[in-house]
């Protein structure tokens, strides 16, 4: 059976939001843009998109938006323009940016910048690890929050000394946003406060959001246009940009509004968990809605843990699962959206006695 058969079986599911099929998404799609008189735009001139990059852009903080079909391609250009600003001086990022484990080596093999790893690779990098660096820095890429390692964030005073470090040294500071409306309700702050001190922002239209895809880059009026021209150049003019900007603003507001609700359960699952030592969480407490549970079996087994709890008792705990460093060893990455928010606080509980109970079962 697969994945989606289980799913679909299962009274109680943890990880993200329910899945709308393709014609449940675009007859939203339809009757949204029936009713506010929705019209394509035209390779991105056009109402919707302009309004929409115009919203994205105020809430941030920020004099322009502009779509960009992926957040792979906004990235590299974002940071290829800062660091060629600064005679192509090189970009500091953090060992489990985006750039380094999912982007197949694109930022060398294509000649975009060099980069250096900077911080420990299972904690956010601090200002005194920019400032171990001798070398002049054209950028500095952040991601907030930091999803390989569980959601982490750097402490308020952190990001606050990370700000003015790389404006006293005239580094382009740039964030990796893709998960940034959901860092604003564990900070508690806004996110325009969070990203005020940043030259640029990425955020994503699809993770959180539920959109289609997409992504928006936010900054100054100047690099926004720079940046705009050269997705042109590197193949992301597609002639309408309407599919992805509808899916992602018919239901925009209403995630925002969700988003303190999502972390609110996510404090919950916290608290719920500690009843159950054997099962560890990264990070120690909620910086956003998502969190790495560790759990002393191997990858194998917590998947067949996983799919008997889904057929014999309706319950999916989790998607994908990942090796851990020692062996034996697994852990998976649980984002804290609707599916959860529908849960009793019985049905979570019982949920995470079942996991527990068959984690100390012998194999």
């Amino acid at each position: 059976m697969s994945d989606a058969d289980l799913i679909r079986r299962c009274h109680t599911v943890f990880p993200g939001h329910r899945a709308r099929s393709p014609a449940e998404m675009y007859a939203a799609m339809a009757a949204w843009c029936e009713a506010n008189r929705i019209e394509h735009d035209v390779y991105g001139s056009g109402e919707l998109i302009e309004s929409f990059e115009q919203k994205i852009a105020a809430l941030l903080g920020f004099e322009a938006a502009v779509f960009c079909i992926s957040g792979t391609m906004t990235q590299v250009t974002a940071l290829r323009l800062a660091s060629g600003d600064r005679a192509n001086a090189p970009v500091a990022l953090h060992p489990t940016s985006h750039i380094f484990v999912h982007e197949r080596g694109n930022h060398q093999l294509l000649g975009h910048f060099a980069a250096l790893r900077v911080g420990d690779p299972h904690r956010p990098f601090t200002a005194a690890d920019l400032e171990a660096i001798p070398d002049r820095l054209g950028a500095v890429g952040l991601e907030i929050p930091m999803r390989e390692i569980g959601g982490q964030v750097p402490g308020w005073d952190e990001l606050e000394a990370i700000k003015a470090h790389c404006k006293a040294r005239g580094a382009h500071l740039h964030m990796d946003g893709a998960r940034l409306w959901e860092a604003a309700a564990g900070y508690g702050r806004p996110v325009a406060e969070i990203a005020a001190g940043f030259d640029s922002v990425y955020v994503s239209l699809y993770k959180g959001v539920g959109g289609l895809g997409g992504a928006m880059l936010a900054g100054s009026a100047d690099f926004v246009a720079r940046a705009s021209e050269w997705f042109k150049r590197k193949g992301g003019n597609v002639i309408h940009r309407s599919p992805y900007v509808v899916a992602a603003a018919m239901q925009f507001d209403a995630r925002m509004a969700a988003m303190p609700d999502y972390f609110r359960r996510t404090e919950f699952l916290y608290e719920a968990l500690r009843a159950h030592p054997e099962i560890r969480v990264n990070p120690v407490r909620p910086a956003a809605n998502m969190l790495h549970l560790h759990l002393p079996v191997s990858r194998e087994r917590a998947l067949s843990i996983r799919d008997e709890l889904a057929e014999r008792h309706g319950v999916w705990l989790f998607n994908r699962v990942n090796h851990g460093v020692l062996p034996d060893t697994s852990y998976f990455e649980l984002y804290v959206g609707d599916n959860l928010l529908a849960a009793t606080d019985e049905q979570v509980r019982t949920a995470l006695d079942k996991l527990a109970a068959a984690l100390r079962a012998p194999a």
